[in-house]
C-alpha cells in the first residue's frame, strides 16, 4: 500500500512561482496531490509521500540540475525515461526552484517539430 502523507503547505512556494506562467492553473494530480498544469500538461506536483516534488524539465537541463544541485535534485527509476526531475521539499532556494520550473514551462510550450 502506498504511503499517502503530504502537507499541501509544502507546495505553496512552488505555486507562487508556477502560477505566474501564462496558461498555468492549479490542479490535483495522483492521490489528490496539489499540482500545476500548463494547459493540460503537468508542470509539477507534490509527491503523495510528501517528501519531494516531481517537476517537468528536459533531459539536457535535468543532467545540469543533477550536477548543479546534488543536495536537492534526483531522478528515480520511474523518471529515467521521462523528462522529469525530483526535488526534495524544503531543500531548494527560490532561485533554484524558479530555474527548474522555467525549464519545465519552456519544455512544455516549445513548438513541437
Amino acid at each position: 500500500m502506498k504511503q499517502i502523507n503530504f502537507n499541501p503547505a509544502d507546495f505553496e512556494p512552488v505555486r507562487a512561482i508556477a502560477l505566474q506562467f501564462p496558461d498555468a492553473s492549479d490542479s490535483l494530480s495522483h492521490y489528490d496531490t496539489p499540482s500545476i498544469k500548463i494547459k493540460k500538461n503537468l508542470l509539477c506536483r507534490l509527491h503523495e509521500g510528501g517528501e519531494w516534488l516531481a517537476v517537468r524539465t528536459d533531459f539536457q537541463s535535468r543532467e545540469l540540475f543533477l550536477e548543479k544541485y546534488p543536495e536537492s535534485c534526483f531522478i528515480n527509476a520511474h523518471f529515467k525515461n521521462y523528462p522529469y526531475i525530483g526535488i526534495y521539499v524544503n531543500s531548494y532556494s527560490m532561485e533554484q526552484l524558479k530555474e527548474v520550473l522555467e525549464t519545465g514551462y519552456h519544455a512544455i510550450t516549445a513548438k513541437k517539430v
